[in-house]
C-alpha cells in the first residue's frame, strides 16, 4: 500500500517554486531574476557547463545593497523550507518501515536477532533493566533560528504532512496549499536574525516546547512499539524505565552570569506547572473513558483502599465525586487524583509530593482494570499515560547545575576565610584535608546567610547553593540533583562542591546525600588524570561515605569540546576513547558503578554524528547500560521537533545501547589488538603536535580573525552566554562553539578532520605504507571505535569546499594567506586521499541520500557564501550590509544544517 501522495523531489520542486513566487510577488519581477541567475550561474559551474565562477562572482558584485538583502533572504528562506522537505522524506522512510520495510539499527530487527541467537527471556530482561538513556538538553547557542520563524516553519511542516498522508479532495489540497502560500509569505516578511540576545528564559522555554510538545505525547507511544516489538518473539518481559530527560537551560551557570537562581526557580516552577497541567488533561480524558459500572467492575480492595485514604484526606471532594461519579470507582479516583494535583502549585495540603506519588495511584487504577479482564482499555489508555508520569515525574526534566570550578575555589576561600581560615595558602593536600573535616562535623563551618564582605562572584555562588536546598525542598530531590564541575583538574574542586552542599544540609552525612557531584574532564591534563582525581576521591572518608549514600554510582562528564580545540579531532577522540576505558576499568576495580556523560555538540568536532554509531563505538568497558549524553542547539530541533523522528530517533538510542550492553556482558574488556593501539600511539600524538603547531603559529590568530566571519558569529544574538571566556581574542579563550561556527561558515571545517592526514602518515613512515595500509584497513573494518572516527572525518571532509574557502582567505593578508591556506588545503587532500584508501570507497560520503542533500544544497549556498564573504571584504559597513551580513550567516547554517 501507498502510504504517501508525495515524494521528496515533489517537495523540493514545488516549495523551491513557492519562494519564487513569493519572491516576485512581495520583492519585484526583476528581484526574482536576480536569484535565478546567481542561481543558474552557480549550477553552470557545478554541472561543469562552466570553466569558472567569473559569471557569479560578476553577478554578486553587481548587486545593490538592497538587492543583496533579498537575495540573502531568497537563499535564506529556500534552505529553511528544503530542510523541511528533507525532513518530510525521513518521515516516510520511518512510516514505510513501520509497514513492512526494515530500516537498518531498529529495535524489531534487533529483537529478532536475539532470540535467534537463544537470548532468553531473563537475559533480555537483564539487559534491559541495565539501560537507562538520559539525554540532557543543553542552552549553548547554536541554534541560529528565531522561536518566531521556527514557529512558522513548524505550521508549514504540518501542512506538508497532511498534503502527503491524508487523502484530499482537489478542493481541500487546494486550500492546504493556499496556507502553505500564506505561511510562506509571511515567513519572507519575517525578521530572520534576533534583534536582541535571547534571555536564559527564552533559552529555558524553547527546551521546554520540545519537551511540552513532542517528546512528552512520543514517550508512550515508543514504550508501547517497544513491547509490541518485544512480544513477537518474547513471552511477558515487559520494558522497564528506558529514558530519562534532563535539562541545564536555566540552570548552567558557567560562563554565564545571567542565570541566576531567580531563573532555575522559575525553569523549576514552569516546568513543574506544564507537568502537572498535562497530567490533569490526560485524567480528565481517562475519565470519559473509565465510565465503567461499579457494580459490575472496579471491585477491588486495592481501589477500595486508596478511595478510602482520599475520605480521610478530602472528605468533601470524595462527597462531591461520589455525588457526580455514583457508582463508578474509577472516575471517583481520578477526580480525586486531580484534586492531589490541582494542590501541588497550591498552599493547600494533600498535594502529590513527587511524580512516584501519582504513580502509585495510576497503577491502582491500573491492577483493577487488569483484576477486571480489560486489558485492551489499560493498554490504550492507562499503560501510555503510566509512562509519561514514570518518565517525566512532576518535574517534566531534571535540571543539571553547572558552574566553573575557579568560582568554587574562590567562594570557599572567601567563606571560609571570613572565619580565619587561609584556604588560599593551603597546597592540594590541605584542601583535601581541610574540606574533609569540614564535610565531617556536625556544625556548619560558614554562615551563607550572612557571609559577609565578600565577592560578587562569592556572593553568586552561596546564593546559589542556598536556593539549591529551597528547590529540593519545594520540587523535591530529582528535580535538580546533579552539580556538574567544568574544568575540574583536582579533587579539591570536587570536595568544594560537596562542602558547599554540606553547609545547606543537601548533604548531611553519613546518612543523606541528595546531589550527584560530576567533575568534568576536558583538558588533556584532567583526562590523563582521572584515575588521580577518582582515586583520591573513593578513598577520601567524606566523598566516599557520600558516594554510598548515592548507591555507588559515580557519574563523569567527558568534554569533547574543548578536548578537540585544545588536542584537534584525532587525538582528541583517542585521549577520550583511552581515558574512558582507564577510567571504567578503575571504578569496577573500585567497585563503583560509572555513568559517562557525553558531552557532545552537534558537530563532528564536538562529538557530534549519528548518536547509535556513536553509542556503538564506546570502549565495551564504559557501557554499564546507563548513559548520558547533551543535546543541543539545532540537533534538538533536527532529532525531537517532529513526533515520529523523535520515536524514530529514541528507537535507535534504545537500540544502540542494549547492543552495546550486551556486547559489554560477553565482552567486559574489548579485545582491542595491541598492534592497533600501537597504531594510534603514534598517530594520536603526531596529529596532536601538527594541530598545535598550527594553532601556536605566529599569526594564525589574526589569519582566523581575517579569513572567518569570527567577529559577526560572536555578535549574532545566537543565545545568553557570552562567545568567550574573557573577552580576549585567541583560540584558548574562545568558546568551541564559536570556533566550529566560524570555520562552517566558510566551508573549511578544519576542526573536523585538521591533522588527520599528518597523524595517519606518521603511522605510515613508521612501519612503512603497504603494513601500515593493511592494519589501517583491518582497524578500518573491525574496530568501531577507529571506523565511526574515520567516518565522521569524512563527512566532515566531504561538507569542505577549498574553493569556496579560498574567497574567505582572500580576505587575509597575502602574507597571512600564503602562510596558512596552501598548507590548510595540503592537509585537507591528503586526508580526503588517506580517507578513501583505508576505507575502500571511491567516496568520501557513503550515505546516497546525504550525497543527494548535499549535491541539492551546494549550488545554492554558493551565492551566500560569495556575498557573504563580499561583504566582509567591505571596510565600511552600512547598517543594511550589516543586517545582511548576519542573515547570510543565517543562510548558510540553514544550508549547510549546522552551526557549531
Amino acid at each position: 500500500m501507498d502510504l504517501h501522495n508525495r515524494d521528496v523531489r515533489t517537495d523540493v520542486r514545488e516549495l523551491g517554486a513557492l519562494v519564487g513566487d513569493v519572491l516576485a510577488a512581495q520583492a519585484s519581477t526583476e528581484a526574482y531574476e536576480t536569484v535565478e541567475s546567481l542561481r543558474n550561474a552557480a549550477i553552470a559551474y557545478r554541472r561543469g557547463d562552466a570553466a569558472d565562477r567569473d559569471a557569479l562572482h560578476e553577478a554578486v558584485d553587481d548587486l545593490s545593497t538592497a538587492r543583496e538583502e533579498v537575495v540573502a533572504r531568497a537563499f535564506t528562506t529556500y534552505f529553511e523550507l528544503i530542510n523541511l522537505a528533507e525532513e518530510r522524506e525521513r518521515v516516510r522512510e520511518v512510516r514505510n518501515a513501520d509497514d513492512g520495510t526494515a530500516l537498518h539499527d531498529s529495535f524489531d530487527a534487533t529483537i529478532a536477532e536475539f532470540a535467534e541467537a537463544g537470548v532468553d527471556a531473563e537475559e533480555l530482561e537483564e539487559l534491559l533493566a541495565d539501560v537507562l538513556i538520559e539525554p540532557t538538553f543543553t542552552a549553548h547557542p547554536t541554534e541560529a533560528r528565531r522561536s518566531t520563524v521556527k514557529s512558522k516553519l513548524r505550521s508549514i511542516a504540518n501542512h506538508l504532512e497532511e498534503l502527503d498522508e491524508h487523502n484530499l479532495t482537489d478542493r481541500e489540497r487546494r486550500a492546504v496549499w493556499r496556507d502553505v502560500t500564506a505561511e510562506v509569505t509571511s515567513l519572507w516578511g519575517t525578521r530572520q536574525v534576533r534583534q536582541r540576545a535571547p534571555e536564559p528564559e527564552d533559552e529555558a522555554r524553547n527546551v521546554q516546547w520540545y519537551l511540552e510538545n513532542t517528546l512528552f505525547d512520543v514517550v508512550g507511544d515508543a514504550y508501547e512499539e517497544f513491547e509490541e516489538t518485544i512480544a513477537k518473539e518474547y513471552d511477558d518481559v515487559d520494558s522497564p524505565k528506558l529514558f530519562e530527560f534532563r535539562s541545564w537551560a536555566g540552570s548552567d551557570r558557567d560562563g554565564n552570569p545571567f542565570v541566576t537562581p531567580e531563573v532555575t526557580d522559575e525553569t523549576l516552577e514552569r516546568q513543574r506547572s506544564v507537568a502537572v497541567e498535562k497530567y490533569r488533561d490526560r485524567c480528565k480524558r481517562l475519565s470519559a473513558v473509565l465510565s465503567q459500572d461499579g457494580d459490575r467492575y472496579g471491585d477491588n480492595d486495592a481501589l477500595a483502599a486508596s478511595l478510602a485514604a482520599d475520605a480521610d484526606r478530602f472528605p468533601t471532594v470524595v462527597e462531591e465525586a461520589r455525588e457526580r461519579y455514583p457508582d463508578e470507582p474509577y472516575r471517583q479516583k481520578l477526580r480525586l487524583m486531580r484534586e492531589r494535583l490541582d494542590r501541588v502549585n497550591d498552599v493547600r495540603p494533600g498535594e502529590y509530593p513527587d511524580g512516584d506519588a501519582f504513580l502509585d495511584d495510576l497503577d491502582v487504577i491500573a491492577d483493577s482494570l487488569r483484576a477486571d479482564g480489560q486489558e485492551s482499555v489499560l493498554e490504550s489508555f492507562v499503560e501510555p499515560f503510566r509512562r509519561q508520569v514514570d518518565t517525566f515525574g512532576l518535574t517534566l526534566a531534571s535540571l543539571d547545575l553547572r558552574d566553573h570550578r575557579e568560582n568554587h575555589t574562590e567562594a570557599v576561600a572567601e567563606a571560609v576565610g571570613v572565619e580565619g581560615v587561609d584556604y588560599r595558602g593551603m597546597d592540594e593536600s590541605e584542601r583535601q584535608e581541610f574540606l574533609t573535616d569540614a564535610i565531617l562535623q556536625e556544625d556548619p563551618v560558614v554562615d551563607l546567610d550572612e557571609p559577609g564582605d565578600v565577592s560578587e562572584t562569592t556572593e553568586r555562588v552561596l546564593r546559589r547553593f542556598e536556593s539549591f536546598a529551597d528547590w529540593q525542598d519545594e520540587y523535591g530531590p530529582q528535580a535538580i540533583d546533579t552539580y556538574c564541575i567544568s574544568m575540574t583538574e583536582e579533587p579539591s574542586h570536587v570536595l568544594e562542591v560537596l562542602f558547599l552542599a554540606d553547609q545547606v544540609g543537601v548533604v548531611s552525612l553519613p546518612d543523606h546525600c541528595a546531589v550527584d557531584v560530576v567533575p568534568l574532564l576536558e583538558t588533556e591534563s584532567a583526562l590523563n588524570g582521572a584515575e588521580r582525581i577518582l582515586g583520591t576521591l573513593f578513598e577520601n572518608e567524606a566523598y566516599a561515605t557520600a558516594l554510598e549514600a548515592r548507591d555507588e554510582v559515580q557519574e563523569v562528564m567527558l568534554g569533547y569540546s574543548d578536548s578537540n580545540k585544545e588536542n584537534g579531532f584525532l587525538a582528541a577522540n583517542w585521549d577520550l576513547y583511552e581515558n574512558q576505558r582507564r577510567i571504567a576499568r578503575f571504578c569496577r576495580e573500585e567497585e563503583v558503578t560509572l555513568r559517562l556523560f557525553h558531552g557532545r555538540g552537534g558537530s563532528i568536532s564536538r562529538g557530534g554524528g549519528p548518536m547509535n554509531e556513536a553509542l556503538l563505538a564506546l570502549p565495551n568497558e564504559t557501557v554499564t547500560g546507563q548513559v548520558k549524553f547533551t543535546e543541543q542547539g539545532e540537533a534538538i530541533a533536527e532529532k525531537y521537533a517532529n513526533p515520529r523522528i523523535a520515536e524514530r530517533e529514541l528507537e535507535q538510542m534504545l537500540d544502540a545501547q542494549i547492543r552495546a550492553r550486551k556486547e559489554a556482558n560477553e565482552e567486559p574488556v574489548e579485545d582491542v589488538p595491541e598492534r592497533w593501539v600501537e597504531a594510534m600511539e603514534v598517530m594520536a600524538p603526531a596529529a596532536r603536535e601538527t594541530y598545535r603547531d598550527l594553532l601556536n603559529t605566529d599569526g594564525f590568530v589574526s589569519y582566523f580573525e581575517q579569513a572567518t566571519p569570527i567577529s559577526v558569529v560572536e555578535n549574532l544574538n545566537l543565545g545568553s552566554r557570552p562567545a568567550s571566556r574573557s573577552g580576549e581574542r585567541s583560540v584558548e579563550d574562545l568558546r568551541a562553539i564559536p570556533w566550529v561556527f566560524s570555520w562552517t561558515q566558510t566551508r573549511l571545517i578544519l576542526p573536523g578532520w585538521y591533522a588527520i592526514a599528518s597523524g595517519i602518515d606518521a603511522y605510515l613512515d613508521e612501519v612503512g605504507e603497504e603494513e601500515g595500509m593493511e592494519i589501517l584497513r583491518e582497524m578500518f573494518d573491525e574496530w568501531p571505535f577507529f571506523r565511526t572516527t574515520l567516518d565522521n572525518a569524512s563527512l566532515a571532509l566531504a561538507r569542505t569546499e577549498p574553493e569556496i574557502a579560498a574567497e574567505y582567505a582572500d580576505l587575509a593578508d597575502d602574507d597571512l594567506r600564503e602562510r596558512f591556506f596552501p598548507e590548510l588545503v595540503g592537509e585537507y587532500e591528503r586526508g580526503c586521499e588517506l580517507v578513501l584508501e583505508i576505507s575502500g570507497r571511491d567516496q568520501l560520503l557513503r550515505r546516497e541520500w546525504l550525497e543527494e542533500s548535499l549535491d541539492r544544497r551546494n549550488p545554492y549556498v554558493d551565492p551566500l557564501n560569495l556575498l557573504q564573504a563580499n561583504l566582509l571584504g567591505r571596510t565600511h559597513r552600512t547598517d543594511e550590509e550589516e543586517r545582511t551580513l548576519r542573515l547570510t550567516v543565517n543562510g548558510i547554517a540553514a544550508g549547510m544544517k549546522n552551526t557549531g
